[in-house]
C-alpha cells in the first residue's frame, strides 16, 4: 500500500447553509446549505455496535452540524444524543458489553491527536488515554468481550504500543511493546495473538505475528516474520479467524490485485481465501464466527458479500433494498439480523437493518435534505479516457441536468488526494452542489491511484507532478471532446495531494486550465516531507521510497514544488486551508497565497481556525462550497 495514501484520508467532500431555490435550465438549483444540511451517518466500527439486548444501535451523525455519537432505538427509530459537542467532531467507537456504557473518540479541532473516552448513565466522561501529544485508537475486543485493546503512542511518539483495558475497571496492561514500527494491527478474539505490518517501500512490506501477554518477557518478545519473500510484495491485514487458528491477510503476490489469503498459526501453511478480479478491501467476521463479510473494490465501488460458513453459501439480501454501495455491516447479538449503510451517487448514506432469515428490511434514516428532490441529483458514470502515452485513465463523470450541445456546461477536473487515493462512485454533497449549479465534474483517477492493480498504482512513483499531472491535463482534453461541455471553460479542483496537483497544473502547465481551487494542498515538498507527523514514522521509509527522501531528493522536490514557481501562475486561484492541519501546514497555503498576490494573480483565501486536514464542521463545509461556486461563477462561467 502506498504510504502517502494515508495522507489523503480526509478529503471526501465539503459544503453549506442558506435556504432559497432558484431555477436554471428547467431544474431548481439549491444553495450549498441545502446540500450540506443532509445528515452524514455511520455505524460504530466495532463488533459491539448493537446494545447487548439488540434494541439499540450505536451510530455517528452530524444532524446538528457537528459529528456526535447517538443511540438509535431500533423499535421507535428515535435517535438519542450521547455526546453534545458543538465544536469538535466526536465519533462513536463501541458499546460496552453491558449495553449502557459506550466508547467514543475525538481529537481537538482537527489536530489528529485522538483520545478514547468512555461514558454512560450515572457517570462523567472518562478519558482512557490521557496525556499531552498522545494519539490513541481502538483496536478491538478480546476475551469474550471482557477486555479491549487500544493502541497508543504515549511511550514513543513514533510507534504505537498495544494496551489491554479491563471492560469494568478500565485497568490497563501493556501487552505489546512495538519496537519494530508495526502498524495496521489485528488481534485474535482470545487476546492471545496479534499481527502488524512493517512497511519497507511503497510496494513492499511484511507481516509479523506476536504474542499478547501481560508478563514482561512476552511483552518484549521478538515478533515473528511470516511473509519472507523476494522482490516487492505488498501485504495488509484483515482479521484472525474466529477460531483463532489462522490469520487472514491481503497480498498482491499472485497477480495485479490484492487477494485474501490465510496463514495457519500452527503449520505456517498459506492458502487462498478470496480471489477476485479487483482488490479485496476487507474481510471480517460476525461475533460468533458463523458469517464472513468481505468487500471487493470493483471499478471504484465496493461489492459486499456475506458468506454463511455453516451453510457454505452466500447470504441473499432482501429484495427491494435500495441499490448502492453497502457499508458498515454490523451483526445483531443473535446474528439473525444486520445493520448496514446504503450509499449511492444520488442517495447519501442511510441506515438500514435487514433480517437474514425472513429477508425483510427496515430503513431508519432519511439523510437527504427533504428540500432536495432526488430527481434533481445526477448519477455518476464510470468512464475512461486516453492520456498522453495512450494509457487508459479511469474516471467518474457527472453531467449536469440540461447540459447539451446547444447548452454546453463549464467543467472541472476533480483530483483526489493521496497520491494513492481513488475517486469513487457514491454521494458527495460537494460534487452534487457543483453539478446542480451547472458544472460538469470529471473525477480523474490518474496513474498512481489505488484500485486498478499494482502496476498502475506505482506508475507515478518518484514522478509526481510529472506523469500523473499529464493524466490530469489530458482530462481536460477528454472534456473538450464532449459536445455538451464548454471546452473553453475548464477548471481544476482538488484537496490534499489533489490540491498540490491543482497548483502544479497552474504552475507547470499554466495554459491547461482556466481556474484552480486548491483545498489544503501541498505547495512545498521540501518542507512537507521534513515535517510529517511523528506518528507516521512506521511508514516513513515507504513514504520516502515513493516520493523521495528529503535528504537526497531535495533538488527534485524543489523542482516540483509550486511555491518556488509561483511566478508561472497566471490563472485565478481559490485556496482553502485548516489552521490545525498537521499534514499540510498552514504556512504552505500562506506562502503560496502571498506569492500569487505578489505576482498580481487573482487569488482568494479562506482559512478555517477550527479545522485540520479535512473539514468536519458543517458551517465550514457550507462556507467552502459556497465559495467554490461563487469563485467559479465569477472567474470561469462569466469570464470573458
Amino acid at each position: 500500500m502506498k504510504a502517502f495514501h494515508k495522507f489523503n484520508a480526509a478529503f471526501a467532500g465539503v459544503v453549506i447553509l442558506s435556504l432559497g431555490v432558484s431555477a436554471a435550465d428547467d431544474h431548481p438549483t439549491y444553495p450549498a446549505a441545502v446540500f450540506h444540511n443532509t445528515t452524514d451517518y455511520s455505524i460504530a466500527n466495532s463488533t459491539i455496535a448493537y446494545s447487548g439486548d439488540g434494541r439499540k444501535l450505536l451510530i455517528t451523525a452530524n444532524a446538528t452540524g457537528v459529528f456526535n455519537a447517538y443511540a438509535l432505538d431500533l423499535e421507535s427509530g428515535e435517535q438519542s444524543a450521547l455526546t453534545d459537542s458543538d465544536t469538535t467532531a466526536v465519533f462513536a467507537v463501541s458499546y460496552m458489553p453491558d449495553g449502557a456504557r459506550y466508547l467514543y473518540t475525538h481529537d481537538q479541532d482537527g489536530d489528529e491527536l485522538n483520545h478514547i473516552y468512555v461514558d454512560g448513565p450515572d457517570m462523567e466522561p472518562h478519558d482512557l488515554t490521557p496525556g499531552e501529544n498522545i494519539k490513541a485508537g481502538f483496536v478491538g475486543w478480546i476475551d469474550n468481550n471482557t477486555a479491549f485493546i487500544v493502541q497508543s503512542n504515549e511511550r514513543n511518539p513514533e510507534f504505537f504500543d498495544l494496551y489491554r483495558y479491563d471492560a469494568n475497571t478500565y485497568a490497563r496492561t501493556l501487552v505489546f511493546e512495538n519496537n519494530l514500527g508495526l502498524g495496521g494491527f489485528v488481534i485474535s478474539h482470545d487476546g492471545a495473538n496479534g499481527a502488524g505490518v512493517k512497511s519497507r517501500t511503497s510496494a513492499d512490506d511484511n507481516i509479523y505475528l506476536f504474542s499478547m501477554a501481560a508478563d514482561t518477557e512476552a511483552v518484549g518478545a521478538e515478533p515473528q516474520l511470516i511473509t519472507e519473500h523476494e522482490g516487492n510484495i505488498a501485504h495488509s491485514l484483515y482479521a484472525f479467524t474466529p477460531e483463532g487458528d489462522k490469520l487472514v491477510y491481503g497480498t498482491d503476490e499472485h497477480g495485479e490485485f490484492t487477494q485474501a489469503w490465510t496463514h495457519d498459526l500452527s503449520t505456517s501453511a498459506k492458502s487462498p481465501l478470496i480471489e477476485a478480479d479487483w482488490d479485496v478491501q476487507y474481510v471480517s467476521y460476525s461475533p460468533s464466527g458463523r458469517y464472513r463479510v468481505h468487500g471487493v473494490n470493483n471499478d471504484a465501488s465496493t461489492e459486499v458479500s456475506i458468506y454463511d460458513r455453516n451453510r457454505n453459501k452466500v447470504v441473499k439480501l432482501p429484495k427491494g433494498l435500495p441499490r448502492g454501495e453497502l457499508r458498515n455491516v454490523r451483526f445483531a447479538p443473535d446474528e439473525k439480523s444486520i445493520a448496514l449503510i446504503v450509499n449511492a451517487s444520488r442517495a447519501p448514506s442511510n441506515i438500514f437493518t435487514a433480517k437474514l432469515n425472513k429477508r425483510s428490511f427496515r430503513q431508519y434514516t432519511q439523510a437527504l435534505n427533504p428540500l432536495i428532490e432526488p430527481d434533481n441529483l445526477v448519477s455518476s458514470q464510470v468512464v475512461r479516457y486516453k492520456s498522453f502515452d495512450g494509457l487508459d485513465i479511469p474516471a467518474i463523470l457527472y453531467k449536469p441536468i440540461g447540459a447539451s450541445a446547444d447548452n454546453p456546461a463549464p467543467a472541472l477536473v476533480w483530483v483526489h488526494g493521496g497520491p494513492g487515493g481513488q475517486t469513487r462512485t457514491g454521494y458527495s454533497a460537494t460534487i452534487q452542489h457543483l453539478v446542480n449549479h451547472g458544472y460538469a465534474v470529471l473525477g480523474a483517477n490518474n496513474r498512481g491511484s489505488s484500485g486498478y492493480g499494482k502496476t498502475y498504482f506505482h506508475m507515478d512513483d518518484k514522478k509526481h507532478g510529472e506523469v500523473d499531472l499529464q493524466d490530469i491535463v489530458y482530462g481536460r482534453t477528454y472534456l473538450e471532446g464532449l459536445d455538451w461541455v464548454d471546452g473553453d471553460k475548464v477548471g481544476i479542483i482538488g484537496g490534499s495531494y489533489g490540491g498540490y496537483m491543482v497548483m502544479a497544473a497552474l504552475a507547470f502547465e499554466p495554459d491547461a486550465f482556466d481556474v484552480g481551487i486548491n483545498i489544503f494542498g501541498v505547495t512545498n515538498w521540501v518542507r512537507t516531507l521534513k515535517s510529517i507527523p511523528p506518528w507516521w514514522a512506521s511508514f516513513r521509509e515507504s513514504l520516502y521510497d515513493e516520493l523521495g527522501d528529503p535528504e537526497t531528493d531535495e533538488e527534485r522536490h524543489h523542482r516540483i514544488s509550486p511555491l518556488f514557481h509561483a511566478d508561472n501562475v497566471t490563472k485565478p486561484v481559490l485556496v482553502i486551508q485548516g489552521a490545525n492541519d498537521p499534514r499540510v501546514l498552514q504556512v504552505e497555503s500562506d506562502e503560496m497565497v502571498a506569492g500569487l498576490r505578489e505576482n498580481g494573480v487573482p487569488v482568494e483565501y479562506i482559512l478555517f481556525p477550527d479545522e485540520g486536514h479535512g473539514f468536519r464542521r458543517r458551517d465550514n463545509r457550507i462556507t467552502a462550497s459556497d465559495a467554490y461556486v461563487k469563485f467559479l461563477d465569477q472567474y470561469l462561467r462569466d469570464a470573458e
